[in-house]
């Protein structure tokens, strides 16, 4: 099977997924790093600014240097091992998602901003 799968397969196989690994160069934020947060993935993350804007390290994901492969192998095996110990810090990445990206929050500020800019 090939080519673009259904939104609710893409969301299955995160919710699915056992850890979330996202890369970035250069060293950009992507939605799709909030949306496997949303899914309450395990995230092992690139050590990078925008990155660090959402991933706090230990507590709602891992953060490793991009360019460090032996950090990212052993970060990955560490997730892969302990499952058990970092259903808290899955919990904690959907709860940032709720807390500070919910659409149904940031529609009404964007509105709000909008409409501010046109009444100048």
């Amino acid at each position: 099977m090939s080519g673009f799968r259904p939104y609710d397969e893409y969301q299955k196989l995160l919710r699915a997924s056992s850890v979330h690994v996202y890369l970035t160069a250069p060293f950009v934020l992507s939605w799709s790093m909030l949306e496997a947060m949303s899914s309450g993935c395990l995230l092992v993350a690139s050590d990078t600014a925008p990155v660090r804007e959402v991933i706090t390290h230990g507590e709602n994901g891992f953060l490793v240097n991009f360019w460090d492969s032996k950090q990212l192998s052993k970060s990955v095996i560490k997730a892969l091992n302990k499952q058990e110990t970092f259903k808290k810090i899955r919990r904690n990445a959907r709860q940032t998602i709720l807390d500070k990206y919910d659409l149904s929050n940031l529609l009404v500020k964007h509105e709000q901003v909008l409409l501010g800019c046109l009444a100048k």
